[in-house]
């Protein structure tokens, strides 16, 4: 770190328990423990740590992952990655300005540190990695697999004296809920758009995946059940997670009690699209996803019968909405309106379209 540039102070301690899928920010200004399914409106932490949405006034634990972000790219280049003279001038490069991965030392760090502080810092947090896929890409990394991190941007980012990332146990994602949850009470063609963005995933992606299916502790043949998800839940579950609505998002997955998904359905369940839409390759996901569905999934399909399978009300001017989403030279789903289909459209955001 060169001389004159800034250093994480030792009046803002930084504790990032990211074991327990959680990241805590300890300044003298507040600390408090949120849960999963709460909105926080407080303007709060120190204004270079701060992400676009605490600015917003509505935010979770996704900003706790931004300011993760900020000091991992702190600890890479020395630099900050937002800066002004003023508190309200950081406030405005926050929201509106990309961090600079030009200027020196950048060049020399590997690109996939570079690819890790950018999916930390993205200014969605939908799109933003979680604690417990940065926990994971720091740990294979340590591995050998160089997944996010070279390892020695590896070692840069570890603080003194700290145990192996090896040893470190990855939780269960709440993400991965989320999206299940999400997944189940989508309609069949959707979910066969999912399946066939699943088949583009990376082998790092997939690795990932399978890890936390192995969480929910499958049985011998592969497959889990709602037992095996409850089972998992509660012996792999952090506590942080264990707190949000448990009965509620068991309850979700219901239809489990009677039918077993395999990992090749759990991909599709778990993915989540807004994630791999920041990535770079998103496109060629979704081009290669596009082709597999045309020759699996896609089918003629009037636009009511659309209408009907994303549960969109009367209110809804389904033929002015979605008359770019299916092709007229066959009735099938175009690829607007495959990528479309892929985030799951509510009759809210059509709306307002």
């Amino acid at each position: 770190m060169n001389s004159g540039e800034v250093e994480v102070k030792d009046s803002s301690k930084v504790e990032a328990r990211m074991s327990q899928g959680m990241v805590a920010v300890e300044d003298s200004s507040k600390v408090e423990a949120i849960r999963e399914d709460e909105r926080l409106n407080d303007i709060v932490g120190s204004a270079y740590y701060v992400a676009p949405e605490v600015l917003h006034r509505s935010y979770n634990t996704e900003a706790d992952v931004w300011s993760i972000g900020v000091i991992a790219y702190i600890l890479l280049c020395g630099s900050r990655p937002f800066w002004a003279r003023t508190e309200s001038g950081i406030f405005r490069a926050v929201l509106k300005a990309d961090p600079s991965f030009d200027e020196l030392p950048w060049p020399s760090v590997s690109s996939e540190a570079k690819d890790f502080v950018k999916r930390l810092l993205n200014k969605d947090p939908r799109k933003r990695m979680t604690s417990a896929q940065a926990l994971f890409g720091f740990r294979q990394a340590e591995r050998g697999r160089e997944v996010l991190l070279y390892q020695k941007d590896l070692l840069t980012l570890r603080p003194p004296g700290s145990k192996s990332y090896n040893d470190v146990k990855v939780p269960l994602d709440i993400l991965i809920f989320k999206m299940m949850k999400a997944y189940m009470r989508s309609s069949s063609l959707r979910k066969a758009a999912l399946r066939a963005l699943s088949k583009t995933l990376t082998v790092d992606e997939l690795f990932f995946l399978k890890e936390q299916f192995a969480l929910l502790e499958p049985s011998k043949n592969g497959s889990i059940s709602l037992e095996n998800i409850r089972t998992g839940f509660m012996k792999n579950a952090t506590d942080a997670i264990k707190e949000y609505r448990v009965h509620d998002l068991l309850s979700s997955l219901n239809a489990l009690q009677f039918r077993r998904m395999d990992f090749d359905e759990f991909c599709a369940a778990a993915l989540s699209v807004h994630q791999l839409e920041a990535l770079e390759r998103w496109e060629q996901h979704a081009r290669c996803a596009y082709e597999l569905f045309e020759k699996d999934g896609n089918r003629a399909i009037v636009i009511e019968e659309l209408a009907s399978e994303l549960g969109l009300g009367p209110s809804v001017p389904v033929h002015a909405v979605l008359h770019d989403w299916i092709r007229h030279t066959d009735g099938k789903l175009s690829f607007l309106g495959f990528v479309k289909l892929l985030h799951g459209v509510s009759s809210r955001t059509l709306a307002k379209a």
